[in-house]
């Protein structure tokens, strides 16, 4: 049960973000007030990284910026630690 609401919650969350992230990509094109990366990062670390991180490689958007995609990686790395965490101890 707990598991269909996780789910049910990581896409909403990662429909967000994927919602800013191509907001600030079309802001970047048109030289308009961007995003702030720490609102990017926020939405990584509450679960949106598993949709954020494939749509930045698709719409090519903070491919180059090095210290972003370290703190994106982080995101992912925690996520799917504490996933494996619940998974493993039953916890799900």
């Amino acid at each position: 049960m707990i598991m269909k609401y996780l789910a049910l919650y990581l896409l909403v969350v990662g429909i967000i973000g994927i919602i800013f992230l191509c907001t600030d990509k079309y802001k970047a094109t048109h030289e308009k007030w961007r995003i702030k990366e720490f609102t990017l990062h926020v939405l990584e670390f509450l679960g949106g990284v598993f949709f954020m991180l494939p749509t930045m490689y698709i719409i090519r958007h903070k491919c180059r910026k090095i210290s972003y995609f370290l703190v994106t990686y982080a995101a992912l790395i925690l996520w799917c630690g504490g996933l494996y965490f619940l998974i493993k101890n039953q916890l799900m």
